[in-house]
């Protein structure tokens, strides 16, 4: 099968570990069993429903055969199972390979199930074929932030927003302005856990701490770790894989947490190629594009300010002006972002001039926005795009003034001869890349009409 093309969501099954049902789905037949040990909270079924949750599995078992289960205590296993230790946790994985007839797996370890994964592979290695760990830790880094008094604050503000979508914010803080996946993870958060049982395993994860364990473990190991991850730090990856034998660490550009949120194609291609020993092309098209992010500044001030009716009239003639600027420029629209726009352009010159024609339309409506550009390459999907272009976009867009149009020095650079005039803005590190990028401001233009 081509990775990345579409699949059909599993069918839920369950194990017996001990007393306890352990829900579990198993997705497509390749030639090696790989176990995805899931972190915080999961729902096997619920995640079908994530914005391109499906597309990442369907990559995964492309090149396996790929077992998803819920921890014990979370989705569609057992609730009622008090405070389950690591141990029991890691005999759920046990169980799960017994039912499904695999003596032997690779572990996918993400975040909270990279501790259990590392317990696993030290405890059975000859049960273990290599371990894959993402975005994960040794010992809970909460603990050595905060103080004990605000860990039981952010514990008690969990508990308040949970099942509101609230973990956006730090699970995918670049989809964050989307309104439709807020609400498909407050889902997830609803059918993954309770308020209590969440907070419950947060203060649980408190007191994991395998450092210990990292020299004992003799399976090939690979680490990957987003350069901007928010909710674990990437020294908590970067410490696992100077401590585990022979293991290979990779750090990946992003600041989204959850793994099929940012550039998937170059997390599943480093897994696919550790674990087979080669990684295929994805399917996804690729092309060169201007990518434009806008945003309204201080909308949720004016929102209250005016009130849910005159701020939703408001709102609908930006939309209409925005989408008048669009189609002028010969600017596709990927999305709408509640109070912004997502789009993409074939010439830069034509983004950068439709940016600067967007903020002199809405700025008699009383609006201010602030927008970013960046040109590079992208990856189409059916209704969105992705790839780091669209990351760095969205980072330039978020170092704009209000008023202000910034560009990175890519767009400059390709526009050079049209007119269009700049001010540089330095060099400026952007959340989840490694190096430091250079942004311009838009001045103007000595020429008017289209580029």
């Amino acid at each position: 099968m081509a990775r990345g093309a579409a699949m059909t969501p599993s069918e839920t099954r369950y194990a017996k570990s001990g007393d306890v049902h352990i829900a579990y789905q198993v997705t497509g037949t390749g030639p090696f069993d790989l176990v995805w040990v899931p972190g915080f909270v999961s729902n096997v079924e619920v995640q079908w429903e994530l914005p391109e949750a499906p597309r990442f599995i369907s990559q995964l078992a492309s090149f396996c055969r790929l077992i998803r289960f819920d921890k014990r205590g979370t989705g569609l296993s057992d609730r009622a199972v008090g405070v389950p230790t690591l141990e029991q946790r890691m005999d759920d994985v046990r169980a799960v390979m017994d039912a499904v007839g695999t003596r032997q797996a690779a572990l996918f370890g993400m975040s909270e199930g990279g501790p259990m994964s590392i317990l696993f592979a030290a405890t059975y290695p000859e049960r273990t074929k290599a371990l894959v760990l993402y975005g994960a830790f040794a010992n809970d880094p909460m603990r050595a932030s905060f103080s004990p008094e605000e860990i039981e604050s952010r514990l008690s503000m969990l508990e308040q927003v949970w099942g509101t979508g609230a973990s956006v914010r730090r699970f995918a803080p670049s989809k964050a302005s989307d309104e439709a996946v807020v609400r498909a993870f407050a889902r997830w958060e609803r059918l993954s856990a309770s308020p209590a049982g969440a907070s419950a395993i947060v203060r649980l994860n408190l007191d994991i701490d395998v450092r210990g364990l990292l020299r004992a473990i003799r399976v090939p190991t690979l680490v990957l770790h987003r350069a901007g991850d928010m909710v674990v730090p990437i020294q908590a990856g970067r410490y696992i894989g100077e401590h585990v034998p022979g293991a290979r660490f990779v750090e990946l550009p992003g600041i989204d947490h959850a793994p099929s949120i940012g550039d998937v194609d170059r997390l599943v291609g480093e897994m696919e190629e550790f674990l087979t020993g080669s990684r295929r092309e994805s399917d996804a098209d690729r092309v060169l594009a201007t990518v434009l992010f806008t945003d309204i500044v201080e909308s949720t001030k004016r929102a209250a300010e005016l009130g849910d009716r005159e701020w939703k009239g408001l709102l609908n003639r930006h939309h209409e002006e925005v989408r008048q600027q669009l189609a002028r420029f010969r600017g596709r629209e990927v999305k709408s972002l509640g109070d912004g726009f997502l789009a993409t352009f074939d010439g830069p010159a034509r983004a950068v001039r439709c940016a600067s024609a967007i903020a002199g339309t809405v700025q008699p409506l009383g609006l201010n926005i602030r927008s970013g550009l960046h040109t590079g390459e992208i990856e189409l999907h059916r209704d969105d795009i992705g790839g780091i272009a669209v990351h760095i976009a969205a980072r330039v867009a978020a170092n704009a003034k209000p008023g202000e149009t910034l560009v990175s020095s890519t767009v400059r650079d390709l526009v050079a001869g049209s007119g269009l005039r700049f001010e540089d803005r330095g060099r400026h590190v952007l959340r989840g890349l490694p190096e430091e990028i250079n942004l311009y401001a838009v001045l103007g233009s000595e020429q008017s009409g289209l580029a």
